[in-house]
């Protein structure tokens, strides 16, 4: 069941992750406009920015460090009851993390068209080219020693003390 949040609280929280996004992008200079914090029980549990430009790190997203520092703080990779605010709705990278953190709700301040608008960040292209067959991908994708790898997935399917996740 999706939680239910009033509006005023949405946007007290969404104003924090906008400030982080501000501070980023104009203030620091450590990438685009992307802030984001997570919330559980009504208290921002972790933040973060946009640090790609300083880190020289593609994957450090505003999305992604505050994952990260809210897996850390709660000790666990399950951030379930949580919702995730952000300035720009998620790209792919950060779709696909929110989803693996079972985050159970997010909220964005502007649109991927947005971001590609005001700041010439297109996501476009890789949604057009994950929905093409892997051969087929602007990266070619060769499979190699699937046999091997296959044991390897046998041996980690039976390990009995393997923590699902």
């Amino acid at each position: 069941m999706p939680l239910r949040v009033p509006a005023a609280e949405d946007e007290r929280f969404m104003r924090e992750a906008l400030r982080l996004g501000e501070k980023a992008a104009l203030v620091d200079s450590t990438g685009g406009p992307f802030g984001c914090v997570i919330v559980k029980g009504g208290k921002i549990i972790a933040a973060g920015s946009n640090q790609v430009v300083k880190r020289k790190d593609p994957t450090w997203h505003g999305e992604m460090e505050a994952i990260r520092a809210a897996a850390k703080a709660r000790q666990t990779f399950d951030l379930s009851g949580c919702t995730l605010y952000t300035t720009s709705e998620p790209c792919p990278m950060c779709a696909g993390a929110i989803f693996w953190a079972r985050i159970d709700r997010v909220v964005y301040a502007s649109t991927i068209a947005d971001a590609l608008r005001y700041g010439q960040f297109d996501d476009q292209p890789i949604y057009e080219d994950l929905a093409k067959p892997i051969a087929e991908r602007l990266t070619p994708a060769v499979q190699c020693l699937r046999e091997e790898m296959l044991e390897l997935w046998r041996r980690y399917e039976a390990k009995a003390d393997r923590i699902r996740y």
